[in-house]
């Protein structure tokens, strides 16, 4: 039975689907608000992951990451990555890719969000508590030139994703 931590965080992949899926409605042109609030959301998202839940994970395991903290730091990096530049359908669906294969990672039985309540254990209140507690990340606008587009590229092949932006 999925406890309070994987609710709180499969809960919110779920409304960013739902953002995503707002955003990108129309096949013709991004709804810049819902995309706005997804990019916002996710970053907030991948941050509560890296600051918070894989570091109390880290922790319980007395310094030891989890076995697939790497991966999920690469996918981090590769998605956080698509977030810089204009989104376009090529961008949207790259992030739809990762993101389609990284949450199962994290929600599936067995899966992160499992495992980090399963070693939180008593603990697992205070770290929902700081997870609810995080802070939103400052937002910057797009940046759409050659250097950011080859660094999404880099970033999407250290995850080991063969897409095309």
């Amino acid at each position: 039975m999925p406890g309070k931590i994987y609710r709180f965080l499969a809960d919110d992949h779920a409304r960013l689907d739902r953002l995503l899926d707002r955003a990108t409605a129309n096949p013709e042109a991004t709804e810049p608000s819902a995309y706005a609030e997804f990019r916002a959301g996710l970053l907030k998202h991948i941050g509560m992951e890296e600051k918070i839940l894989l570091p109390a994970a880290r922790a319980a395991r007395g310094g030891e990451p989890l076995p697939i903290a790497s991966k999920l730091r690469l996918d981090h990096g590769a998605l956080t990555a698509l977030l810089v530049p204009t989104p376009t359908p090529a961008i949207v669906a790259a992030i739809r890719t990762i993101l389609e294969r990284h949450n199962p990672l994290e929600e599936n039985p067995g899966g992160v969000y499992e495992q980090c309540e399963q070693l939180a254990g008593a603990g697992m209140d205070e770290i929902l508590k700081r997870l609810k507690a995080a802070p939103g990340v400052k937002m910057l606008p797009h940046v759409d030139n050659s250097f950011v587009m080859e660094a999404a590229r880099r970033a999407l092949q250290r995850a080991g994703y063969d897409l095309t932006l």
